[in-house]
């Protein structure tokens, strides 16, 4: 059946999860080795196919997702100075310094905002807000 749906041949045991995951087998391969005893829609088997297979791809965008939220939840001072933020690209100080985002989450969608100036831009607001908190105490 594997030489017949045009993939490599097993030399060991896998389940057939990892069976799944490969491109050239879908969930009808998987009946034929193994006929679930449920009576499955075709609708519910799609699922199981969809959600194996790409697995981790779906992981891997709900921890951006979640990267994103707090991004979001980082605020951006207002009195915030970008001339002052050493490292800044130029570019990058006169549209932080034009648009004043409220977020880092909103700053990092800001074209010409590199990842790079995000991250000079966290390291800078980390300071600050530790200089805040020494003034405070």
């Amino acid at each position: 059946m594997l030489a017949e749906a045009g993939t490599v041949l097993l030399n060991n045991a896998v389940d057939l999860i990892t069976l799944l995951r490969r491109p050239e087998i879908t969930y009808a391969h998987i009946e034929r080795i193994s006929p679930s005893p449920l009576e499955l829609t075709d609708e519910i088997k799609e699922q199981v196919e969809i959600q194996i297979k790409y697995e981790g791809y779906i992981e891997k965008q709900l921890a951006q997702v979640e990267r994103l939220r707090k991004m979001e939840k980082k605020k951006i001072p207002d009195d915030i100075r970008y001339e002052e933020v050493h490292g800044l690209a130029s570019e990058a100080k006169q549209k932080l310094a034009k648009i004043r985002p409220v977020s880092i989450g909103q700053a990092s969608r800001i074209s010409g905002v590199t990842p790079a100036d995000i991250s000079i831009l966290l390291v800078y607001l980390e300071h600050y807000n530790q200089v805040l908190a020494a003034r405070g105490s």
